[in-house]
């Protein structure tokens, strides 16, 4: 079994990424991050390795994911409108900040996939952390880049 700072180094910044897909904001995703982590160390002693460790902090963090997404639905705030600037030639940051904010856009479930997709997990390992078949995860995957692609061209992304 890796150490708890083992654990952290090699899965910390992804599970920022995935926590950025829900919430579009990094201090939000770095509190996540933490909740998560807390998590993590808290329940290692009694990690059994039922699963790969990956899938279970994976796990962790969508829980803590989806419980803020139901905290900010009770508690709504005021949203900011943005406006999209015609740019030519984007930063990376830029584009990524796009892609987080066509994700932060979509279905709760559809967010956790298209997450930990991009994350590199295996679609099985999809599967087990949201708890759907392999086969129904490969045709959510696709139909979420669909949604994606429209998203990115109602923004004037693909032109």
């Amino acid at each position: 079994m890796p150490s708890f700072e083992e654990i952290y180094n090699r899965y910390s910044a992804q599970i920022f990424r995935v926590c950025m897909g829900y919430t579009n904001d990094a201090d939000h995703a770095k509190d996540l991050v933490q909740e998560t982590f807390i998590s993590v160390w808290k329940n290692l002693p009694g990690f059994r390795n039922q699963s790969q460790i990956s899938t279970w902090i994976f796990r962790i963090a969508t829980n803590h994911c989806l419980r803020a997404m139901e905290v900010a639905k009770r508690m709504p705030a005021a949203e900011l409108p943005f406006h999209l600037a015609e740019v030519e030639d984007e930063s990376e940051e830029e584009k990524l900040s796009m892609l987080y904010r066509c994700i932060a856009e979509l279905e709760e479930t559809d967010r956790i996939i298209i997450s930990l997709e991009l994350e590199g997990l295996p679609q099985a390992e999809i599967a087990e952390v949201v708890g759907l078949s392999k086969g129904n995860i490969r045709v959510k995957i696709h139909r979420i880049k669909d949604k994606l692609t429209q998203k990115f061209e109602a923004y004037g992304q693909f032109k």
